[in-house]
Formats: structure tokens, sequence, C-alpha cells
């Protein structure tokens, strides 16, 4: 039988596995959809993103990818900034979002409106009052990070210009943002299918395994695939530009991970 001292103890050590328990799970929360959901649907919002979300499913995408609130995220070529308020509201306060632009990004014109990608971004923090994102100017590969800083990177449509390029640049990219995570970082990568033999650097598109082999080559484990955003009103053989889909294109979902044991 314990006597009184061994039991006080015996107390004590089971509060704090308790509490130890509690943090851990306050530490790992999964992403509310639904919480997401309104507070991505305001009206300081821009409102021709909030027209998109019907197709792209940003709130699905997180999930499936596996966001967490206090996450630290890199929105590789954040362009005007749609993934970046999303992400924003996703880690709430306690998390941070990176949004990387090269310069020459910056200037591009953002996607059906009359200002640049850079005046979007900055209308989008101002008006969002997205206090937790912090902008990167500059090329990924001069990100500034340090190594192993990132739980979470983002890697959307952007994909398929470094591996039409050449596959050797999309290897570089990968390698980069390998080093940027911090081991069992995820890695998530949107892009628009494209079907082999095509032209698909003219077309704007990548084949989903050419993707995931660049992926698995850089170091990453591919974890799970989804099929959230495929469509049957796309053509593979049209350029994702074309007014005829009007920006309908079929895309593939990947959830990577850099392994635990990573160096």
């Amino acid at each position: 039988m314990l006597n009184k001292s061994t039991q006080h103890l015996a107390h004590m050590l089971t509060a704090v596995c308790l509490l130890a328990g509690l943090m851990t799970g306050a530490l790992a929360q999964s992403l509310d959809g639904e919480a997401l959901m309104a507070q991505i649907s305001g009206s300081d919002r821009d409102i021709s993103d909030r027209m998109r979300d019907s197709a792209r499913q940003p709130v699905e995408v997180l999930q499936f990818l596996g966001l967490e609130p206090g996450m630290t995220v890199l929105d590789v070529y954040a362009a005007g900034g749609y993934y970046t308020y999303i992400l924003s509201k996703a880690v709430g306060p306690a998390g941070i979002v990176y949004a990387q632009n090269s310069p020459r990004a910056l200037r591009y014109d953002e996607d059906r409106t009359d200002i640049s990608q850079g005046d979007a971004l900055a209308n989008k923090i101002r008006d969002g009052q997205l206090q937790n994102v912090e902008r990167i100017d500059r090329g990924i590969q001069d990100s500034g990070l340090p190594e192993a800083s990132v739980d979470f990177v983002l890697v959307s449509q952007i994909l398929h210009d470094y591996f039409n390029r050449s596959p050797a640049s999309a290897y570089s990219l990968l390698v980069e943002l390998h080093r940027l995570l911090r081991p069992g970082g995820i890695i998530g990568i949107i892009d628009h299918h494209g079907a082999p033999g095509n032209d698909n650097r003219r077309l704007h598109r990548m084949v989903q395994s050419d993707a995931e082999q660049v992926i698995t080559d850089a170091g990453f484990i591919i974890e799970a695939e989804s099929e959230l955003l495929l469509t049957d009103g796309d053509n593979p053989r049209r350029s994702i530009f074309d007014p005829m889909l009007n920006r309908g294109t079929s895309q593939f979902l990947l959830r990577a991970r850099k392994p635990a044991d990573s160096l």
C-alpha cells in the first residue's frame, strides 16, 4: 500500500502527464474547415478571389494537405496572394506565412485585374490585416530563410514552369524547398494536368508522373494524392489560358513529406 508521500507524488506525476497531453493536443490542432470558410467569406477579401473558390476549393485542399494552426508556412510564388490570404487565416496569429515572389513576378499583371501582382498582394495584406504575413520579394534560392525553418510549403500551379524550362530547374527548386522544410514537414503540390506527348511547355501544363518523379528525386516521400481538383470540362490539348476553358483546368493534388530522419 502506498504511503501518503508516495500517493501525493503519483498524483503530481499524473497531473503533469495530463497537462503534457493537453499541451501536445493544442500544438497539433486540426484545421477547422467551417471556421476557415467563414473567415475567408468576409467583405475584406477580394471579390475576384472569392469567385475562384468554388473551382479551387482551398479549404478542402488545405485540410487534405494537413495544414494546422500555428504552422510556419512558405507560399512559393505567392503571386497576388490568393492562397496567402487563406493561409494567413488558417494558421492564425500563432503561425507565420512567408509570401515569396521574385521581383519579376511582382511586375506581372494580377489575374483578371488591371493591377500588378505586387500591388494585389500588398492590398490583400493591408485590407485583410494579415499581420502574420511576411513578404519575401526575392527568388526562392535567395529567400534568406534558415535551413529547416518551415513546417509547410505550398507550390501551387508553378512547378510546371520550372519543369518545362528544364527538369533540372524543377529538381533544383524542390531540393531547396527540402532544405527549408523541417524534418517531417509537408509540401503540397498543385498543378495543371498535362498529357504525355503534348507540348506542355506551350500549354503551361505538366504530366503528373513527371511531377511525382522529380518530387521523389528531391528526397520527398509522396504520401497521398487527391482527385479533389479533377474536372471533366478540361481539354489537355488546350492552353490553360484558352478562353474556352475559363480557367477550369483539371489539376493534380499531391501531399509529400520530408522524412523525419532527414538531416
